[in-house]
């Protein structure tokens, strides 16, 4: 069955994205900077804010535990965008002749209040005919319910659906419900890849 519709991911595959952007110029030493986006301001915090925590409450748990670093977990969402190195321009690019031949679509881990900040950033999203966001639905990539809301919410078929993203667990989910998969790894061609599919 051929590819109907092509689904992005979009930290690591149209966005960079890195909190060492911002904390870079907080911090003047590097040890102490992977130690607080390691242990204290840590993916794994994060990941709960995409499954639709607040900022606030966010916030304020990590400053009643950790007080003497309450400058620096504030800046993290004060000055979100610095973290945003920019579009990923070479597969941003790849957009517009794929609109031509494919429905394009969204399914990004991401909180319901920063997305529409880097929405509002840049226009290529404007692009998709729908995206799904883990913070707005509360469940967050590889839980196989928010890939089955795409497919329903779009009236899609994942056998007709190719799945792009930079994240391992995301693709096996992924692949686990039929969907055809790129993953977006290190020096892996997105241009490449999609022309092995036509």
């Amino acid at each position: 069955m051929g590819i109907k519709n092509i689904i992005f991911d979009f930290g690591g595959v149209l966005i960079d994205w890195n909190p060492r952007y911002l904390y870079r110029n907080v911090f003047h030493d590097e040890i102490e900077m992977e130690f607080f986006l390691e242990k204290i301001c840590s993916p794994v915090w994060n990941l709960k804010q995409d499954a639709g925590r607040s900022f606030n409450e966010a916030t304020k748990e990590l400053v009643n535990k950790f007080p003497q670093y309450e400058n620096e977990i504030r800046n993290y969402y004060s000055n979100w965008l610095k973290m945003i190195g920019g579009a990923i321009e070479e597969n941003v690019v790849l957009i517009e002749d794929l609109k031509n031949k494919y429905r394009l679509f969204g399914l990004t881990n991401w909180s319901d209040e920063a997305f529409p900040i880097v929405y509002n950033q840049y226009p290529f999203f404007k692009e998709f005919e729908g995206i799904v966001v883990s913070g707005t639905e509360k469940i967050v990539k590889p839980d196989a319910r928010i890939y089955k809301l795409l497919l329903t919410r779009y009236g899609l078929i994942a056998n007709e659906s190719l799945f792009i993203d930079d994240n391992q667990e995301n693709i096996k989910a992924a692949n686990k419900l039929g969907f055809k998969t790129i993953h977006l790894k290190e020096k892996v061609n997105l241009k490449n890849e999609l022309q092995k599919l036509a």
